[in-house]
């Protein structure tokens, strides 16, 4: 039977939602995989800096930023064994300056994704994918990549609806198909 594995990054503290800051405990990502994990029978693994980033959100996008510049690829706490039992990896993160987060690039560049489909969620607060599906074709070669989902993360807790919708389409919701 194949297997599924959700893959994220998120971020927590203090976040942007529709023009105002906030603190939050758990990152808008991680609210929308939570809800996945109820939909599917998928394995997850949490994407997580070594030296994560800032808690105030202002600091964070300017160490964001500077890590795309930089082409950065930081050291991420922990990373699976292997991929090679997954066919599908439904990989989610915010968008970070119109694409992934450089960890996401890191956990990416690691394996071998040849003959995987890697399934795009993408966090955001009015920017969409922006170019996160091209840069998930570069760091993952060989993967077919899919159409991704953007979900507006002040409403992640409420993206139940759109997200069961994907996954129907992309045939991973448990005894539904497409």
């Amino acid at each position: 039977m194949a297997k599924t594995l959700i893959a994220f990054f998120s971020r927590a503290d203090e976040n942007y939602f529709a023009g105002a800051l906030r603190y939050v405990k758990a990152g808008n990502t991680e609210i929308v995989c939570d809800l996945m994990k109820e939909m599917t029978p998928a394995d997850t693994f949490k994407i997580e800096m070594k030296e994560p980033y800032s808690p105030d959100y202002m600091t964070c996008i300017e160490e964001a930023k500077q890590h795309l510049r930089e082409k950065a690829r930081p050291e991420l706490i922990r990373y699976p064994d292997s991929i090679d039992g997954y066919d599908t990896v439904i990989l989610a993160y915010p968008n970070y300056w119109g694409t992934i987060p450089m960890a996401v690039a890191t956990f990416l560049e690691r394996y071998d994704f040849t003959g995987k489909t890697i399934l795009p969620l993408c966090t955001n607060e009015g920017s969409g994918m922006g170019g996160s599906e091209r840069m998930i074709k570069q760091c993952a070669p060989g993967a077919e990549v899919k159409k991704g989902l953007p979900v507006n993360g002040s409403r992640a807790a409420d993206s139940g609806g759109s997200v069961r919708r994907w996954l129907k389409e992309n045939g991973l919701i448990y005894g539904e198909t497409p």
